[in-house]
């Protein structure tokens, strides 16, 4: 049994009472793996649908090519800024802000209200994925259409960048693309009767994407295994995180309280906020931005590394 109690260590960044934790939710980019170089990916496509729309063609080989030459080449302020924001979200979120950002420049023609199409803008941003008042029918059929279909074109310009080159390179060295004591701590947890569930924004297929890097990671995902389950989105319906973790919580049975939730995004973070987790961010001790974001989000734990004295001493065992 693990339970973790603050002890005032320097990387307790929110107040939080002795719990004992039965359960875990796990990010994975960024969080425990570090295959998938995605920010700037993300932001290149984002830059060129927001600036560009979606003319015919706008997913085609070619355009796959000249993207993966240009990701990560130049700041890109908006589309940087906005992937440090929108760190899992739903990758489909992220698409549809970008087509809402191109409808708001005039780079895409579809009827709808313009100024709630700009404040949904504002709503994605700061982390909002569901929407009480409907869009057009127009501009409903036209992001059914075009999310699911951005999204594969934002994968395939990730694969060419790095996803691909660094699975192959995680097969002959794993460790090298594991974040920092990552897999000593699933370890401790695993042997110490937690259940870790992984929970991602990706597309998950067995044996595939990320169920393939996870694996290759040397994670075993399965009943009993280190990783009980991996659950994520689909390529066509937006499934918001905290949609995600607050039906495995009901799945389980679990008090919120006896959760502990890790990772780098703003929306795992809230979602195990809200549900009253312990929640530890896995982030860079040089990305200030985010840190000051997960504290005001109301993380409890900040840290860089699994194997953080300061971290570790959070930890007591009892049988």
């Amino acid at each position: 049994m693990i339970k973790f109690v603050n002890t005032g260590s320097p990387s307790v960044i929110g107040a939080f009472e002795e719990r004992e934790i039965l359960y875990a939710f796990h990010d994975i980019d960024g969080t425990h793996s570090l295959i998938r170089d995605w920010p700037p990916v993300m932001s290149i496509v984002l830059h060129y649908v927001s600036e560009n729309g979606v003319p015919d063609g706008y997913d085609s080989d070619e355009q796959v090519k000249t993207l993966v030459s240009l990701a990560g080449t130049k700041p890109l302020p908006e589309t940087d800024s906005f992937c440090i924001e929108s760190a899992g979200l739903s990758a489909l979120t992220q698409m549809e802000w970008a087509i809402r950002r191109a409808i708001d420049a005039g780079h895409i023609s579809v009827p709808c209200n313009k100024d709630e199409n700009r404040r949904k803008i504002e709503m994605i941003r700061k982390g909002e994925e569901i929407f009480e008042n409907p869009d057009s029918e127009e501009l409903s059929a036209f992001l059914t259409i075009h999310t699911p279909r951005l999204f594969k074109f934002y994968e395939k310009v990730l694969n060419g960048f790095c996803r691909d080159k660094n699975l192959e390179l995680a097969k002959k060295d794993p460790d090298r693309f594991i974040v920092s004591g990552s897999k000593e701590f699933l370890e401790l947890l695993y042997k110490n009767g937690v259940k870790n569930y992984f929970v991602t924004g990706a597309v998950v297929e067995k044996g595939m994407g990320m169920h393939e890097e996870v694996e290759t990671l040397g994670f075993e995902i399965g009943n009993g295994k280190i990783v009980e389950d991996l659950i994520g989105s689909t390529w066509t319906d937006k499934i918001p995180k905290d949609q995600i973790m607050e039906k495995l919580l009901q799945t389980l049975g679990a008090d919120g309280k006896n959760v502990i939730v890790i990772g780098d995004g703003r929306s795992e973070i809230s979602a195990g906020v809200k549900m009253g987790a312990l929640c530890v961010s896995r982030l860079e001790k040089n990305d200030t931005y985010r840190r000051a974001l997960h504290k005001k989000l109301g993380s409890n734990i900040v840290l860089e590394s699994y194997l953080e004295e300061d971290f570790l001493a959070l930890i007591r065992f009892s049988k």
